[in-house]
C-alpha cells in the first residue's frame, strides 16, 4: 500500500503557507448592494473574501461603478473588490441638485462614511478620472487607512491637463453664466459621451457599446445634466488642491502604480511624468489606449494589478 504520509505532509506544509482568507468561500460572483449614507443611498459592486485586502474602486465621468465590470471578477479571486456609485451617478440617488452639495469634499466625505460603514479598516485606491481627486481627499485625510494608490488616467498637476480642454474650464470657472456653461453642457451629449470611449484607443474591436449607452442613460435622468454641471463647477477645488497631494505623495511615498492610456484626450502623459517625479518608485504601465483603458486593455491592467498587490 502506498505510504500517504508523506503527501498529507506536504499539503499540511502547502495550506500553512496560503494567506488567511484562501480557504474562505471567495466570493468571485459580484454582488449588487445599496447602503444609506446621510442623505443618499450608495449603489455598491462588491466581490471576493471580505478578510483579503481591500482594493475601493472608484471612477470617473460620466460613468459608475459599471466600469469596472470586467476588472472585479478577476481581481476577486485573491481580494475583496468594492466600487461604489457616487451619488447622481449610476444606481445611487441623485438628490436635486438644489437640495444637495455636489462637491468633491462632500463627495470624499460620503465614500470615507462608505468605508466606515461597511468596517473597511484599510485599502488600495484604484482612482480615474473623477475617483482621483476623491482618492487624494481621502488620503490626505486618513494616509494610515491608505495600503496603496492605482493612478488609472487621472490628474493632479496641471501639466497633466489638455489645453484644449482647460480653454473650455477656465472661462466657466472664471465667471459662471448660461454663455460660459454652454461648452461643458455640450460633455453631456451622447456623441461625446462615445468619444470619450473611443477617443485615442487603438483597439475599439475590444470597446463594448454598452459602456457608453449605460453612462448616457444615467446622464440623460431628467436633473442629471445640473448634477453633473455642479461638479464640474466645484473641481477647480480639486486643481487648488494639487500642491497638497503632492505633498502627500513626497511625504508618505505611498506604493503606486500607475496604468494610463498614453492617448487620453482630457489627461496627458506630462502627468505621469509628473507623479513619478514625486514618488519615483512608482510602477508605470503606458498602454495604447484612451481615457477609459480599461475598456480595451481590462487583461493586462489587471495582470498589472495583481503583480503590484502580490507585492
Amino acid at each position: 500500500m502506498t505510504n500517504l504520509l508523506p503527501i498529507a505532509s506536504s499539503l499540511l506544509l502547502l495550506s500553512s503557507l496560503l494567506p488567511a482568507w484562501a480557504g474562505e468561500d471567495s466570493g468571485h460572483q459580484t454582488t449588487y448592494n445599496t447602503v444609506e449614507i446621510g442623505d443618499v443611498n450608495l449603489f455598491y459592486r462588491e466581490a471576493g473574501p471580505k478578510s483579503a485586502p481591500t482594493i475601493l474602486l472608484l471612477h470617473g465621468l460620466p460613468s459608475s461603478s459599471h466600469m469596472y465590470r470586467d476588472l472585479i471578477p478577476t481581481l476577486a479571486e485573491n481580494y475583496h473588490v468594492v466600487a461604489p456609485d457616487y451619488p447622481g451617478f449610476g444606481q445611487s440617488s441623485a438628490p436635486d441638485a438644489a437640495d444637495y452639495d455636489y462637491d468633491f469634499a462632500t463627495l470624499a466625505a460620503t465614500i470615507s462614511s462608505f468605508t466606515e460603514q461597511l468596517d473597511i479598516s484599510n485599502y488600495t485606491l484604484f482612482m480615474q478620472d473623477f475617483g482621483g481627486p476623491v482618492g487624494f481627499r481621502m488620503a490626505q485625510a486618513n494616509p494610515e487607512k491608505v495600503d496603496g494608490i492605482i493612478i488609472q488616467n487621472a490628474t493632479i498637476h496641471a501639466q497633466g491637463w489638455n489645453p484644449d480642454i482647460v480653454n473650455q474650464f477656465a472661462p466657466f470657472w472664471s465667471n459662471r453664466t448660461a454663455e460660459t456653461e454652454a461648452p461643458l453642457r455640450s460633455f453631456f451629449a451622447p456623441e461625446t459621451t462615445q468619444w470619450q470611449y473611443t477617443q485615442g484607443a487603438n483597439l475599439t474591436a475590444r470597446i463594448n457599446p454598452d459602456a457608453w449607452i449605460n453612462d448616457q442613460a444615467g446622464l440623460d435622468r431628467p436633473g442629471n445634466h445640473d448634477i453633473q454641471l455642479e461638479y464640474l463647477w466645484n473641481y477647480q477645488d480639486n486643481v487648488a488642491k494639487y500642491p497638497e497631494w503632492h505633498t502627500y505623495l513626497s511625504e508618505y511615498q505611498p506604493d503606486t502604480l500607475i496604468v494610463w492610456g498614453r492617448n487620453d484626450p482630457f489627461f496627458v502623459i506630462d502627468g505621469v511624468t509628473a507623479i513619478e517625479e514625486l514618488v519615483p518608485d512608482a510602477d508605470v504601465h503606458l498602454f495604447d489606449a484612451g481615457h477609459f483603458a480599461l475598456e480595451t486593455h481590462s487583461n493586462e491592467i489587471s495582470a498589472a494589478v495583481h503583480d503590484f498587490m502580490s507585492r
